[in-house]
């Protein structure tokens, strides 16, 4: 048992030196060299910009270039503004869909009463007793029934 076990480590170090060996067969790169190649590739625009969102920045240069307008930055602003005064523009942000919901709401929730008309019946409602008192239900749920 012993034997397999010392065998497979000697196999195992020999796999081990013998790739880091041959990875280093090829001719070593001056450093002019590399600086040469590395102009070259800054120069066709080959080069990874630095930081973290480097592949990020890479794609927005990508699409800027496919991406041509045929308006100009004038033309773009003032139809922008057109589109947010005839209410075209959806709400930006995290409750933009809130927003969405309560701008429908209210355009589909118009009464028929003009506010004086809604208080006269308020008024006259209060006075025959059809209104239930405040903060009371007609069956509260949380108390159960007396018998």
């Amino acid at each position: 048992m012993k034997t397999k076990f010392a065998l497979g480590a000697v196999v195992a170090a020999i796999a081990v030196f013998s790739q880091t060996a041959f990875a280093q067969t090829a001719a070593p790169v001056t450093r002019e060299e590399r600086k040469a190649d590395t102009a070259e590739a800054n120069k066709a625009g080959k080069l990874a910009p630095a930081g973290e969102a480097a592949g990020r920045q890479v794609e927005r240069a990508e699409k800027a270039k496919t991406a041509n307008s045929d308006k100009t930055r004038m033309e773009r602003k003032d139809t922008t503004k057109a589109a947010i005064k005839a209410g075209e523009t959806k709400p930006a942000g995290e409750a933009a869909d809130m927003k969405t919901e309560k701008a429908d709401k209210a355009k589909t929730a118009s009464s028929d009463k003009t506010r004086m008309e809604r208080k006269d019946q308020t008024k006259s409602d209060i006075k025959a007793g059809e209104t239930k008192p405040a903060g009371e239900a007609a069956t509260p749920l949380s108390v159960p029934a007396k018998k």
